[in-house]
């Protein structure tokens, strides 16, 4: 850690450092942040551990570059971001560190949530509410899914997947009905009803509806490209072939995925 904190030092060096990294600032790196975070993930869900060792790299380095830069603002240390993380995890796992019990995974989420809305203090020091901590910035699917799990966890929920299916159903009929009547606006909301709807199934069925939907993205851009091949193959151009033999190579594409 030393090592790479004294390369950061030299990159920001207003004298011998580099131009690109002494320019940036927190919002302008954010977005790299959020780039290498994802490069993380590709890599886990490849299970390719070469690749997973280097971008843990490059989301470290994210990490000791704000913290670069808060240092030279006099806002805080790297060591005090270690710190703070330390008191944290030690604060939040008493069951770890102070004798607690915890039996459960799903309990210890629910003791998280505790810990944290313990923390939160609102101006004027109202008591926090129970959402309050979701960061806005995330991922809308992955925000859903982190509503939907604290809303549950104070007992707001369906019993089963079964409730929430018939959920789905309601707001995709909801969502036909505004089609047809609805002006645009009430279309985009019954859209997310829909979208929110299908990220909390997938955690009622423990599936990361983020990853789903990586792993779909996928199979399109695949089977899009064979379809593409195919006919570049036969100096066909995709625009000019009808729906149904394009639906026909999908058919084919698809067939051939184990």
């Amino acid at each position: 850690m030393e090592k790479l904190l004294e390369i950061m030092r030299q990159l920001r060096d207003a004298q011998g450092g580099c131009p690109w990294d002494r320019e940036q600032d927190f919002r302008s790196i954010a977005p790299y942040t959020i780039e290498e975070a994802y490069e993380v993930v590709d890599a886990i869900e490849r299970e390719d551990f070469a690749a997973l060792r280097d971008e843990l790299g490059d989301l470290l380095f994210q990490v000791v570059f704000h913290a670069r830069m808060a240092s030279e603002q006099g806002k805080f240390e790297f060591a005090d971001v270690v710190e703070g993380i330390s008191a944290k995890m030690q604060r939040r796992h008493p069951h770890v560190f102070a004798g607690e019990t915890v039996s459960t995974a799903d309990q210890q989420s629910l003791a998280w949530a505790a810990h944290k809305a313990r923390e939160r203090v609102r101006p004027g020091g109202a008591a926090p509410g129970l959402l309050d901590d979701v960061p806005p910035g995330l991922p809308a699917l992955a925000r859903a899914v982190k509503l939907g799990r604290l809303a549950a966890g104070a007992g707001f929920d369906w019993p089963d997947v079964a409730g929430v299916l018939d959920k789905l159903r309601e707001e995709l009929a909801e969502l036909d009905d505004a089609m047809r009547t609805g002006p645009a606006g009430r279309i985009e909301a019954e859209l997310g009803d829909l979208l929110f709807a299908a990220a909390n199934l997938g955690r009622h069925l423990r599936i990361d509806p983020e990853a789903a939907l990586r792993g779909s993205n996928r199979r399109f851009e695949r089977r899009f490209s064979y379809i593409e091949d195919r006919l570049r193959a036969a100096g066909r151009d995709m625009r000019s072939v009808p729906p149904d033999e394009l639906e026909a190579f999908w058919t084919e594409a698809k067939a051939r995925e184990p």
